[in-house]
């Protein structure tokens, strides 16, 4: 039996000190595993509902086998672990910008690590998921310009509410068009929010991608006098590509 409370590691980082704690949970008397970023809570094992069905949902989207996928946010690893009980996943690539998180799971300081590092489909990459986002040469390091079935997303904790100012730029138009340019035909991207579904967000999703929508996820909030919910936004990419129109004038008949 594990203790009431256990700091496990402590580490300084560019975006602040990192700190992953492990509690026991009073209610049902089962450990708790905590991310902190500074003084904010990143992710809780205590709620992983939401970032499970992200896994599932996007998936259940691309409607083929033999997916080759990326995850946008290691975390504490249920996304990824949802994506790799799919029978249908081919490989999965997980981009983290924390290198700290990475070695957690490689130590097996977190219960999904040693689930996660042994699977030879999946592999876990440290790197800024939105500049390869904003690139050419995409998510796999070790295959430039690689495309993808699906690319899942949970890093900030929604579209207006962003761990950084520069990760504005994957929400707007631009950015999920070329985010959607790493996705095959038919490929399909998710995201996962903490907010309620967002009409703006909504709108540009649907302005870069053939099909879209949101799922609001409701799960209890452990205290049980109320359930919480979170949002996953799903956007599908055309299956064949989109031919604008041109302004050429008709040939002349005379």
């Amino acid at each position: 039996m594990s203790v009431n409370f256990e700091e496990l590691d402590f580490r300084p980082t560019p975006m602040g000190v990192l700190s992953l704690r492990r509690r026991r949970s009073l209610t049902s008397g089962g450990d708790i595993y905590e991310i902190k970023l500074g003084d904010e809570f990143l992710m809780s094992s205590a709620f992983t509902t939401a970032e499970i069905e992200l896994g599932r949902l996007g998936l259940a989207a691309c409607g083929r086998t033999d997916l080759d996928v990326v995850v946008g946010g290691l975390g504490l690893g249920y996304t990824a672990q949802a994506v790799l009980e799919n029978p249908g996943v081919r490989s999965l690539v997980v981009v983290d910008a924390l290198a700290e998180v990475i070695e957690w799971h490689a130590q097996g300081l977190l219960p999904l690590g040693k689930q996660l590092t042994g699977d030879p489909r999946c592999r876990l990459v440290n790197g800024d998921f939105f500049a390869m986002s904003d690139s050419t040469e995409g998510f796999d390091p070790d295959a430039p310009r690689r495309r993808f079935d699906a690319v899942l997303v949970d890093i900030d904790h929604s579209p207006r509410n962003l761990l950084h100012p520069r990760h504005a730029a994957l929400y707007a138009p631009e950015g999920l068009g070329r985010l959607a340019s790493h996705l095959i035909p038919g490929g399909v991207f998710a995201l996962w929010s903490n907010d309620p579904p967002d009409e703006g967000f909504q709108s540009a999703l649907a302005g870069a991608f053939a099909a879209s929508d949101s799922h609001v996820v409701t799960f209890d909030n452990s205290f049980g006098d109320h359930t919480a919910s979170n949002t996953i936004y799903i956007g599908v990419k055309a299956d064949v590509p989109i031919r604008k129109a041109t302004a050429e004038a008709a040939p002349s008949t005379n």
